[in-house]
């Protein structure tokens, strides 16, 4: 079973469950707690205590959702840590898919100035993406992980069985990072995962571990963000503007179906400013829309996007970063498109 080295921490791939409680067991914990919404506490926690017996614990529960990820919901498990003993000298196992993860992991590390946890990515979206680079943030007035660190769980656990209790539209979601990191880094795989049409039926061990490598590739020469990692950025400028704007509708997007907005729309402008050629827009265009639905109504309100773009966390000095595709395979970073561009791009996806 793969294990993919990380700096300072191991990603383990379908690995043997054993392995997990002897890695626990060889670290004295005062105390150990699982988190948890209402989707993995059902679908994945009879699994994982399967799998790792004896395991003394305390269950942290949470709703599920995007829109639980703010303060209200991380007083919600300081409380519970602070009310179970919990110190310095504890450990958080965060069971689920992005939401877990970011809000366990930002949790742990600032509860009493930090205390270990460990990832157990649920979602092809966390397992392909949250698991590697130590992100960890929670929204905050409508804008998307703006308040957060970077700090990395001591192992993180993929068993690619857990994707079996998911919805199609969950999986769909998690593909999107998959398609970005074969666009910004990997053209060979850009051609492979096109021949892909349906998402079901997928031997989904090969493909987690060649995006997660990705990922790891780019993230361990710029743990901080400061260059490189940049890139890994490409379809999340616009992507996460629109996913804002659209969080609290009844028919909000999924942070895969924003993203591939994103793509979309940032690939236009690659096309518009870089050297991504016409062919290759037209390819990455028609592959996202035969993967993901066309979402013309959740662009309606450009001045309420473009007013998210201002409060973007990659911005500097006013400007809104971009990153954006040289060629399949290839990407650049801080790159400075106008507003006009910007629109166009967004005119030329409701028009699809």
């Amino acid at each position: 079973m793969p294990t993919i080295k990380c700096d300072n921490y191991n990603v383990h791939i379908n690995d043997d469950w054993n392995n997990f409680g002897e890695f626990i067991g060889s670290r004295e914990y005062s105390k150990i707690g699982v988190l948890v919404d209402e989707n993995t506490k059902l679908h994945c926690l009879p699994k994982f205590l399967a799998g790792v017996k004896e395991l003394e614990y305390v269950l942290i529960e949470i709703t599920s959702g995007e829109q639980q990820k703010n303060l209200e919901t991380c007083q919600h498990i300081w409380n519970t840590m602070l009310d179970n003993g919990f110190d310095r000298h504890s450990l958080l196992i965060n069971l689920g898919g992005g939401v877990i993860g970011d809000m366990g992991g930002f949790c742990a590390c600032t509860f009493m100035r930090g205390m270990d946890f460990i990832q157990v990515p649920t979602t092809l979206l966390s397992q392909v993406d949250a698991s590697v680079g130590g992100k960890l943030g929670i929204d905050f007035q409508d804008y998307k992980n703006l308040i957060g660190v970077i700090q990395n769980p001591i192992m993180v656990w993929i068993d690619d069985h857990f994707l079996e209790t998911l919805e199609s539209r969950q999986i769909r979601s998690g593909y999107a990072e998959i398609i970005k990191h074969a666009l910004i880094q990997d053209a060979e795989m850009w051609e492979e995962i096109k021949e892909i049409t349906n998402l079901e039926n997928i031997e989904w061990g090969p493909i987690i571990e060649r995006s997660v490598k990705i990922k790891r590739d780019v993230v361990v020469q710029d743990q901080r963000e400061g260059g490189l990692r940049k890139i890994l950025n490409f379809g999340h400028t616009l992507g996460h503007a629109i996913e804002s704007e659209n969080l609290h509708q009844p028919d909000f997007l999924l942070h895969g179906e924003a993203i591939g907005i994103g793509m979309i729309t940032e690939a236009y402008i690659s096309k518009e400013l870089l050297d991504l050629c016409e062919e290759e827009y037209i390819d990455i265009k028609n592959y996202i829309l035969s993967i993901y639905p066309h979402y013309p109504n959740h662009l309606v309100n450009e001045k309420n996007i473009l007013e998210k773009l201002l409060k973007d966390k990659k911005n500097r000095r006013g400007l809104v970063n971009f990153s954006l595709l040289k060629k399949l395979g290839e990407c650049t970073f801080d790159v400075k498109p106008n507003e006009s561009t910007i629109i166009k791009s967004l005119e030329d996806y409701k028009t699809l």
